[in-house]
């Protein structure tokens, strides 16, 4: 990576620009952060920035709302789907432990209580919750995982 470049991580843009560049509306963006869709970086201010995953995140949740038909409580089941500890390779006896295991409703990121892998983990950094950087969808990710 060059002087000139970005990690795609980095949360550069605020809350108007992101809606600017992902075409989701503010009060939608608010709403998913609400909801637990969404991860943004909070700065000592209060301001929430995101980085260009968030964008791409944004624009797989507005996907999956207005071409697929989910409701945010189907997309929030459908991120809980996410084998995280088969991807992060909890052990079995850490992953008795952790809510994202057991959990049919809450994404890992959402999870009150984790497993020793994750529990000092940034989940904005964490390959699970950037899925959407490498893969259009859920299920080309899930195929990864599987083949």
């Amino acid at each position: 990576m060059d002087n000139n470049s970005v990690a795609s991580t980095t949360p550069v843009y605020t809350l108007s620009v992101t809606a600017d560049l992902s075409g989701i509306p503010v009060h939608s963006i608010r709403q998913y952060i609400d909801k637990g869709l969404m991860i943004p970086y909070k700065k000592k201010s209060s301001r929430n920035l995101f980085s260009h995953v968030d964008i791409l995140r944004l624009k797989y949740i507005h996907k999956l709302l207005e071409k697929d038909g989910l409701n945010i409580a189907g997309i929030r089941s459908l991120l809980a789907l996410i084998p995280c500890w088969a991807i992060r390779q909890c052990p079995n006896e850490e992953r008795v432990k952790c809510q994202a295991y057991s959990s049919e409703t809450d994404p890992c990121w959402e999870a009150s209580e984790k497993g020793t892998l994750c529990k000092n983990t940034n989940c904005r950094e964490c390959e699970v919750y950037r899925s959407v950087e490498n893969y259009p969808d859920l299920k080309s990710f899930f195929k990864t995982i599987i083949l």
